[in-house]
């Protein structure tokens, strides 16, 4: 078999395949793959596989092998993850932490983004001033405006929880 004769086949029949193993599988993407795969080993294979009297069937036959073959691996490998799980507990949201990210929304974006790479990513006042585009004194204004804001936010909040504790 030619290379050409080959390539004729596989335009002729590609996306008829993969529609058809489509069906069988319920999943485009991986009907595509297999199809792919099955007409890789059938060119591995020319000579043989041109012998066959139905090569169309032999792809069909070799990709619905290969989508099988990947199910059970699958299946096995969540299996095995089942079996060995062991359940964490997992704790709730600081009190704190869902304050301050509450507090950060109220933030301009600016002044935000200031304070999250100052104090969170560790940045320094040149850095951030180098990532945004602005002079390293606008950088200091937003952190310095940012913080106060910030402490009023946050304090406000915790006034009004002791009011709301006191008036119980």
């Amino acid at each position: 078999m030619t290379e050409e004769e080959f390539d004729a086949f596989y335009h002729a029949s590609f996306s008829r395949l993969v529609h058809q193993l489509y069906a069988l599988t319920g999943d485009f993407s991986e009907a595509q793959d297999v199809v792919q795969e099955a007409f890789v080993r059938a060119w591995d294979r020319r000579a043989q596989f041109f012998a066959a009297d139905a090569p169309e069937a032999w792809i069909r036959t070799v990709a619905w092998r290969l989508a099988v073959s990947r199910w059970r691996r699958a299946r096995r490998g969540w299996d095995l993850m089942r079996r060995n799980h062991v359940e964490q507990p997992v704790a709730g949201p600081d009190p704190n932490h869902a304050t301050l990210v509450a507090a950060l929304r109220q933030l301009p974006e600016a002044q935000r983004q200031a304070i999250v790479l100052h104090h969170l990513c560790d940045m320094t006042v040149d850095q951030i001033a180098a990532e945004a585009n602005v002079p390293s004194g606008t950088v200091k204004a937003r952190l310095a405006r940012g913080r106060a804001a910030l402490a009023k936010i946050i304090g406000d909040r915790e006034g009004e929880g002791e009011q709301h504790r006191a008036h119980s």
